[in-house]
């Protein structure tokens, strides 16, 4: 997933992000630190946090937004999920299952990306959107 992908996905589905606590559950320099930025952007409270945080689940649950890009299949359990959060799920493990135990997660979020069929084509909308937008700054 791009980083930009994911807030141009919450911004498509009118979810608001400023004044929201927001939980990125994966630190890797191509997504998790630079979604973290661009939320903390858009003025979200964010905690950037990883498999070995302590207490990953009071972090998951406390957060309005949970983006999951740690690459460990169903890592965060659906009970974890605050009732009414938005759920994106970034990834992508063996078995076409994402960091997420989705069907836990979809009986208590409002919104949850799928996984496979999420956020894979929004990666490519936004490259490719970044890429006619290189093009024409080329020309």
């Amino acid at each position: 997933m791009h980083p930009a992908g994911i807030v141009d996905l919450l911004a498509a589905y009118d979810i608001p992000v400023a004044g929201r606590t927001a939980c990125v559950v994966g630190r890797s320099a191509i997504l998790g630190k630079p979604v973290a930025m661009l939320l903390l952007q858009q003025d979200a409270t964010v905690a950037i946090c990883h498999s070995r945080t302590p207490d990953l689940a009071a972090e998951v649950g406390r957060a309005d937004i949970v983006v999951a890009a740690v690459g460990r299949a169903e890592l965060i359990k659906g009970e974890w999920i605050k009732p009414g959060a938005v759920v994106v799920d970034a990834g992508y493990n063996e078995g076409n299952v994402g960091d997420v135990e989705f069907a836990t997660a979809a009986t208590r979020s409002a919104y949850i990306t799928p996984v496979p069929g999420g956020v894979g084509p929004m990666t490519i909308a936004t490259l490719m959107s970044q890429t006619v937008t290189a093009a024409e700054r080329r020309e």
